[in-house]
């Protein structure tokens, strides 16, 4: 989302004078758990999906990469908006080798061959709340312990499944994206609103390349609107935090200092609200900004060759060490 920054400054000299727009009620995102019972629900949860990914880049269907049994750990990856299963592929096989069950499945909308498809803009927070009760209730069968990581926007829809789901044994939030640097904070509501109720447009991921940008398996550019409902579900889960404690007990939250597209300030105010309901396990850790990395943190085919060297040197034996424990 490297182009978001310019663009959302621009849009935010017109909504001078916006009027204040009514509440989302987060009461909209409650959770509707049907897990999984065996090992083979699971499984046929999982062909019934992938059964279902029509037009698909052949990156980015849903993944299982599974030990043929149950084990005693699953790790589902939650992807971030416009990207796909791919983003995952190397980092997935890593803690496969390690013996989990790992399961990766795209947001709603994303993973299509066509880049510049315009069905993204359909996305809804309450898909990405019920695709989060989906891939947990899949999870629950692949293992004993069970472990969601979502990266941007599928970390929202992470940090939505730790505020609600108690059959959850871990959230690993990566680089979320509850709040995005160009919007002020005071702001957000209105922006979000804006974006869903305004004709929708498209912010390109780099804007000189355009629909050339690569890599290949992610949409090159954004839909205002799916950015909107992406902040929908966010201040749904920060309303929800204000008000309880989160469901699961154990959260890694992983920021990166040198992110350009994110306000890592409204991850941590998250972050200290679970603590400050006595969440027993909340753990953060910090990219410094010196390593230079980009937004996502475990794409290898990003277009920054520099940044992508260094994920498999440095972001993936941390992720490794401060997940697999």
């Amino acid at each position: 989302m490297s182009g978001i920054g310019a663009a959302l400054g621009a849009i935010l000299v017109a909504l001078g004078g916006f009027v204040m727009l009514p509440i989302d009620h987060a009461s909209r995102y409650a959770s509707h758990p049907q897990p999984a019972a065996t090992y083979a629900e699971a499984v046929q949860r999982v062909e019934r999906r992938q059964a279902s990914e029509h037009g698909f880049h052949p990156d980015c269907h849903t993944t299982l990469l599974t030990h043929g049994a149950r084990t005693a750990k699953a790790l589902i990856f939650a992807p971030g908006y416009g990207s796909c299963a791919a983003a995952f592929k190397e980092l997935g096989a890593l803690f496969y080798d390690r013996g989990y069950n790992v399961l990766i499945v795209p947001l709603p909308h994303d993973g299509l061959a066509d880049r510049m498809t315009t069905e993204q803009a359909k996305l809804k927070a309450e898909e990405l709340a019920h695709y989060a009760d989906e891939v947990v209730d899949i999870g629950r069968g692949l293992g004993d312990h069970v472990t969601l990581a979502g990266t941007s926007g599928g970390g929202v829809a992470a940090g939505w499944a730790a505020q609600q789901r108690r059959d959850l044994d871990r959230v690993v939030l990566i680089s979320p994206g509850f709040g995005f640097a160009a919007v002020p904070k005071p702001l957000t509501r209105i922006v979000s609103k804006t974006f869903i109720r305004l004709p929708g447009w498209y912010i390109w991921s780099d804007p000189k390349l355009k629909k050339d940008a690569p890599p290949e398996h992610n949409y090159p550019r954004v839909s205002t609107r799916g950015l909107g409902q992406i902040l929908r579900l966010s201040l749904a889960t920060q309303a929800l935090a204000k008000r309880n404690a989160p469901a699961v007990h154990s959260i890694l939250v992983v920021t990166n200092l040198n992110d350009p597209d994110l306000d890592n300030d409204v991850t941590d105010k998250l972050a200290a609200l679970w603590r400050a309901h006595g969440a027993p396990d909340v753990q953060a850790y910090r990219f410094p900004v010196a390593l230079h990395l980009h937004h996502d943190l475990t794409d290898l085919h990003q277009p920054d060759q520099s940044a992508a060297a260094l994920i498999p040197k440095v972001v993936f034996p941390k992720l490794l060490e401060l997940i697999d424990r």
